[in-house]
């Protein structure tokens, strides 16, 4: 026994050993395990820090970098026109953000690589404007476009290194990418990756989407199964989603579709009559059963399946049935896709991707002049002050506003002022787009982070610093950039309320709950709040704040008093409930036409609209029509 318990003893000395030297020559490790404890912290614990740790950085683990280096790279002082500098009213006065960027997940994470995107981006500018006259420099900037489409047809057997098609201005909602190909080979196994920009020092990208179809099944099961995850170096696979399902009872919607399709792997003699004649060829055919088990894909059979994004996930189609739905991952979202990988046995015939997200070419610009944005007048400050949420690629929804409701007469005249609020991108070439275009509209706001989706709340702080510290308007409202608003209706029903002071307007929900369920997207934990209902917020696609309440929220941010809420509009509510404990006199305004999912007849203001839906709407006010519907265009 003495001998036994000597032996155990030496071995997990000798494990240390080696754990201790993989570490210091493998620093992933280190940081993986350093994110493995910091997970488990209560994040509200640095409400009240003034001086976060440092950040490694991925590049070089080895290597830490200071607050104070990503302070110095994302606000100093920079060779710019005054008229550039228009563009980031509100970032300069955003410095406070990394005192509390622990806060929300991944803050620290977004300004130290929004301090690389920025170096790079103004060293791109600077360039530009030294060589401006440098005909060769002028034609390359306008080769840097980001094409709406790609393709690559006559494709043959995949090489050992695959197939790769390179997406240089991410995905947007809408974007959809169709491959056509035969399950082939000894196995007939195959995996498409939706991949991210790969990090210094790191061989592999982040994935987005893993989709890899296994015909013969796998360890798990012996039917053919798809499986999808993500990967990232910090996290490495994530939980695997399989389909069929083997519990099919935990079958979730994304974008109020199935996550697995329940009559995939389903035996069925009726199924082979509830389909054309090609699909039926897709049927699995058990031996010694006279059952056919539906899968999408059959070796030796041609395929075409696409991959579409929504607006909270990823899709897959196949021969034109819905087959999956993939839900986004924290820091996994659509825009980081920079590239399509396709690998194992299949024999591809094309690859077409469409709706990419791509800027307008201004020379072909006619109405140029009547979309830029009126400038602000400090002798006659706005009366609303509309700040939109928008995403670094998101150029077909930015000039659908434009040539929409941000045509009204109240806002051409500068009695509104509408301002996008943009994070940069990791990826330079959509960064040089974005700038051009903040110079060409005068209208976008950038924000000293990477655009990600878990830090909208910052956005929600800038907009009550520039409606307020900018722009010294008298209400200040948050939209989306696929929200159409009619601004007529909003100016009329700020007029008939007649509360200038402590104002609260739009689609009030007084009686919700934290959802509790860690599967959700909305999931809250008991940490981050912890009583059984929120007190009374307004949806994000629309509402208003009077002057006071705004500047409040941006005095208690320089204090450091402000409680970042990671649901941006209900950390609105949480704010002005705060207020109200100590002394504030609240008016919740509820505005019943203000529609979160989806248009009514009769809307103030419309959600989820795409830009062909809102010239469509605009078209019919136009038209006399008043506020009709489209549907989807």
């Amino acid at each position: 026994m003495k001998r036994w318990y000597g032996g155990v003893f030496i071995a997990s000395l000798f494990m240390l050993l080696i754990l201790r030297y993989s570490l210091m020559k493998n620093p992933i490790g280190e940081s993986y395990l350093m994110n493995a404890f910091s997970n488990a912290t209560n994040p509200l614990e640095w409400v009240q820090a003034t001086v976060p740790p440092a950040v490694k950085n991925p590049g070089n683990s080895n290597k830490v970098i200071s607050t104070e280096t990503i302070v110095s790279s994302l606000f100093a002082q920079r060779n710019i026109s005054n008229e550039e500098q228009k563009s980031l009213q509100t970032w300069n006065l955003l410095g406070h953000l990394i005192d509390q960027a622990q806060i929300l997940p991944n803050g620290l994470e977004a300004m130290k690589e929004a301090g690389s995107a920025w170096n790079s981006l103004m060293a791109s500018v600077e360039e530009e404007s030294h060589s401006y006259a440098n005909e060769s420099i002028n034609r390359r900037s306008k080769e840097k476009q980001c094409p709406h489409f790609l393709n690559k047809v006559n494709a043959t057997v995949l090489e050992s290194s695959g197939f790769k098609l390179r997406l240089p201005c991410g995905l947007t909602q809408g974007s959809s990418i169709t491959i056509i190909g035969i399950p082939n080979g000894l196995l007939g196994n195959f995996r498409i990756d939706l991949t991210g920009e790969a990090l210094p020092g790191e061989p592999d990208p982040p994935v987005i989407l893993h989709y890899n179809v296994r015909l013969h099944g796998d360890k798990i099961t012996e039917d053919p199964v798809i499986v999808q995850n993500t990967w990232t170096a910090a996290r490495d696979w994530g939980e695997e989603e399989r389909c069929p399902s083997p519990t099919p009872e935990k079958n979730k919607k994304v974008d109020e579709l199935d996550q697995c399709n329940k009559i995939v792997g389903r035996n069925d003699t009726r199924a082979a009559g509830m389909h054309s004649e090609r699909s039926s060829r897709s049927m699995m055919v058990q031996e010694g059963s006279k059952n056919r088990r539906y899968f999408p894909f059959k070796q030796g059979y041609l395929s075409v399946a696409t991959i579409r994004v929504g607006s909270e996930g990823i899709q897959t189609t196949v021969d034109g049935k819905h087959i999956t739905s993939f839900a986004y991952r924290e820091t996994l979202e659509p825009w980081l896709v920079s590239e399509v990988r396709i690998s194992g046995d299949l024999k591809l015939i094309s690859v077409v991707a469409s709706g990419l997200p791509t800027s307008e070419d201004l020379e072909h610009a006619i109405d140029l002049e009547a979309l830029k944005s009126a400038p602000l007048s400090p002798k006659k400050p706005p009366h609303l002050f509309v700040g939109v949420f928008s995403t670094a690629n998101n150029f077909k929804r930015r000039m659908a506003v434009r040539r929409t409701w941000m045509q009204y007469a109240a806002v051409r005249s500068g009695t509104v002022a509408v301002r996008f609020f943009v994070g940069l991108h990791k990826n330079q070439l959509v960064n040089e787009e974005l700038w051009n275009e903040a110079q060409t509209y005068g209208d976008i706001q950038l924000m000293p982070f990477v655009d990600y989706y878990n830090l909208i709340t910052w956005k929600t702080l800038a907009i009550c610093i520039f409606g307020t510290e900018v722009a010294s308007a008298k209400y200040v409202m948050k939209t989306d950039d696929d929200a159409f608003v009619r601004i007529d209706e909003v100016l009329a029903s700020l007029k008939r309320i007649k509360v200038s002071n402590g104002l609260l307007y739009g689609l009030i929900n007084s009686d919700s709950q934290p959802h509790r369920n860690p599967d959700s997207k909305w999931y809250i934990s008991l940490e981050e709040w912890h009583e059984e209902k929120y007190p009374p917020w307004a949806h994000g696609p629309g509402y208003v704040v009077s002057r006071d309440i705004a500047n409040e929220v941006y005095r208690r941010h320089l204090e450091g008093r402000l409680k970042i809420f990671k649901l941006e509009d209900v950390a609105m509510g949480i704010w002005i409930a705060e207020m109200k404990k100590q002394g504030l006199k609240v008016t919740y305004a509820t505005e019943e036409k203000i529609y979160n999912e989806g248009c009514k007849d009769g809307y103030i203001v419309a959600h989820y609209q795409s830009p062909r839906e809102m010239l469509c709407l605009w078209q019919k006010l136009q038209e006399g029509k008043g506020a009709i519907c489209c549907g989807d265009q």
